[in-house]
């Protein structure tokens, strides 16, 4: 499997990275996607998948970091210098975040709303991609936006998904998909994993969101790794009650299919369950 959503730009990674990647490839986690938060994150993020075969990224600006640190406005014409490379494979992260007072709610409002214009507008000149979706405690304020964006909602995914059933009956209705992290795992989530049965098996995939969100049992161990992706995959195959094979046959198969990765490229070409695990 992969990690299909980490941050190894971030300082926990710093100058850590092969032994980082060395250590999943141990646990059968062949290979990650490093998500972009902004557009002078995103170049970083590219240069690490460039010097890793198995590493991708993604080119976006996350609503906590709207504002830039205060480095208005953005350079989005760096983000679609990053997302030319074929080794960027999605637009993202991006969304709404209601669960912190800052950047302001406005603000969030306002970089989506020209994010997801430039998107449509690269779209049309025929640089397409599918889209990593970040929503937290904002679902209602999100979807009405993305189903307007005339994007196509079967290619966003509603990563590290932490909602319950009633938020996830509105991703499945948009037509989107959902990721989940090592919150499916924590004794005070029964609602994420009372989400977590209702996503269809051709539209789940599984992440770490590291350096954050370490899963049981490893859970208060920082930082988070790509490695632990094998501990949610398995965690989350019994709490959907569906056979290890069969779940890790489809997580494999979801990620090559929604981001664009040949199995043999992540090492997975015959996508043997259980293997390396």
């Amino acid at each position: 499997m992969i990690d299909t959503h980490c941050h190894l730009t971030f300082p926990e990674f710093e100058g850590r990275v092969p032994e980082v990647l060395a250590r999943a490839a141990s646990h059968g986690v062949a290979g990650a996607i490093t998500i972009s938060t902004s557009t002078v994150n995103a170049p970083e993020c590219l240069a690490i998948a460039r010097a890793h075969a198995n590493v991708w990224c993604t080119a976006g600006v996350h609503p906590l970091y709207s504002d830039d640190r205060g480095a208005l406005p953005h350079a989005w014409g760096r983000l679609r210098d990053v997302g030319r490379d074929p080794k960027c494979v999605a637009w993202g992260e991006l969304g709404l975040d209601r669960h912190y007072n800052e950047p302001e709610f406005s603000v969030q409002l306002r970089v989506l709303e020209e994010q997801l214009s430039h998107l449509m507008t690269w779209r049309k000149d025929g640089l397409e991609k599918p889209v990593v979706v970040h929503c937290r405690e904002a679902f209602d304020d999100l979807i009405p936006i993305l189903r307007g964006s005339g994007l196509d909602p079967t290619r966003m995914v509603f990563h590290c998904f932490t909602g319950g059933p009633a938020d996830m009956t509105k991703v499945l209705d948009l037509g989107a998909w959902a990721s989940f992290t090592g919150v499916a795992t924590y004794r005070n989530a029964p609602e994420v994993r009372e989400a977590a049965r209702m996503v269809p098996l051709n539209r789940i995939m599984v992440e770490t969101d590291a350096p954050y969100l370490s899963p049981e049992p490893k859970r208060g161990v920082r930082p988070c790794e790509p490695w632990m992706t094998s501990l949610t995959a398995r965690a989350l195959a019994e709490t959907r009650g569906e056979r290890w094979q069969d779940f890790h046959r489809a997580i494999n198969e979801n990620a090559a299919r929604f981001f664009g990765l040949p199995l043999d490229a992540m090492g997975l070409d015959d996508a043997s369950p259980g293997r390396g695990v």
